[in-house]
């Protein structure tokens, strides 16, 4: 062998033992670390500085807020039109008319009917309580809304970061969604049943409208004397009512997430579709881009309210107050379904839906418009 190809041969060997300049060196254990993964390990490292958790916990608050306040009066309507003494007060107002119950009537004409009597409630509740009954109950509601919605958001938010690393290598899925919803849901009314409790119980309340024409006597003067009396009566597990039935509930947020973020999905991939196609975007592009997410919030709100529904007459009815002798009406969950089931039929376990739906699509809307906005302010992506 010449000195030539000697040298040759050396040069070739420290070649390969050479990091390239696409790779680094490990200064632990000497390893040659490729390129892709450290550009891959830092995109990871700055998609977390932009993913700010506390994002969520503000931007839920404040979007739970606005979306309460604005839609307080239908709140009052919708818990009126599901409590037992409001549905008694109906069925007396159509036997004095005449007029008999939806059941028997056919299904334009019982529609007609309780759109009517819903709307009679509402302007019957400013007419003789005062404007200030429509946002009766709005103190307890904004201390268990903006709670709840700054849990619901920030557990969902991170819970889904954190699933989709963990679990699925930093991917989101359909699977992903629906398993932070359901920890979200849990997490969520768990914290917040008592304070749901103590809004139902007040809204409920009679007030002037029970005894027209006479002084108002009303059971509880304030939140916390509600929370007094429910604990001298029922003790602590008093203010977990209903907890079951809010449980069951997670099935509506769960399917309502899941059909917001697929929403999100196909606004998503239309808008890399556009941009990769190079076409100037058209009013209708311009219209999806600014209010796409809101209608996609709106509708899977729509769609998961109706389907899940009964389980809100379930939960309302379970967190009265209890009768005169201090005895509880409505024992358990499945116990309460029955009840219903035979004393008032099928129907009333859809009691109040008008207004419910009313309510929820748009302070759906609005909350998740706001939670996006305000996450954005942040300087994070949802």
């Amino acid at each position: 062998m010449t000195y030539s190809t000697q040298a040759n041969a050396l040069h070739a060997q420290a070649d390969e033992a050479r990091p390239s300049p696409l790779s680094l060196q490990s200064r632990e254990v000497g390893q040659i670390i490729p390129a892709g993964r450290i550009e891959d390990s830092e995109r990871l490292k700055a998609g977390d500085q932009r993913r700010k958790p506390w994002a969520h916990l503000l931007a839920g608050g404040l979007g739970g807020m606005t979306s309460a306040t604005l839609t307080s009066p239908l709140d009052v309507l919708k818990t009126r039109l599901q409590s037992d003494f409001y549905q008694g007060q109906i069925a007396a107002s159509r036997q004095a008319r005449g007029v008999p119950p939806p059941a028997q009537l056919g299904y334009f004409r019982g529609a007609l009917l309780h759109f009517t009597e819903t709307f009679q409630i509402l302007f019957s509740i400013h007419r003789i309580e005062g404007w200030r009954a429509l946002f009766k109950g709005l103190g307890p509601n904004l201390t268990g809304v903006v709670p709840a919605r700054a849990i619901n958001f920030y557990t969902y938010g991170n819970g889904k970061r954190i699933i989709s690393n963990h679990f699925n290598d930093g991917q989101e899925a359909a699977w992903v969604h629906v398993c932070a919803a359901i920890n979200a849901g849990f997490v969520t009314g768990t914290a917040t049943n008592p304070i749901w409790l103590v809004k139902t119980r007040l809204q409920l309340d009679k007030s002037r409208a029970q005894k027209a024409g006479t002084a108002s006597v009303r059971k509880y003067q304030n939140s916390l004397d509600c929370v007094r009396q429910t604990v001298q009566a029922e003790g602590f597990k008093g203010l977990y009512r209903g907890l079951t039935a809010s449980y069951l509930g997670i099935t509506e947020s769960t399917l309502q997430w899941f059909l917001y973020e697929q929403g999100k999905l196909y606004l998503n991939r239309r808008e890399a579709r556009l941009k990769a196609s190079g076409h100037a975007p058209t009013v209708t592009d311009q219209a999806l881009a600014w209010g796409g997410k809101v209608g996609a919030a709106g509708s899977a709100k729509f769609f998961a309210a109706l389907i899940t529904y009964p389980h809100e007459v379930v939960r309302t009815r379970m967190r009265q107050a209890p009768l005169k002798d201090e005895r509880l009406k409505y024992t358990g969950l499945v116990q309460c379904f029955s009840t219903i089931w035979k004393e008032e039929g099928m129907a009333s376990l859809y009691g109040g839906l008008t207004p419910h739906m009313l309510r929820v699509v748009p302070s759906a809307a609005i909350m998740f418009g706001m939670y996006e906005f305000v996450l954005r302010l942040c300087g994070t992506e949802a």
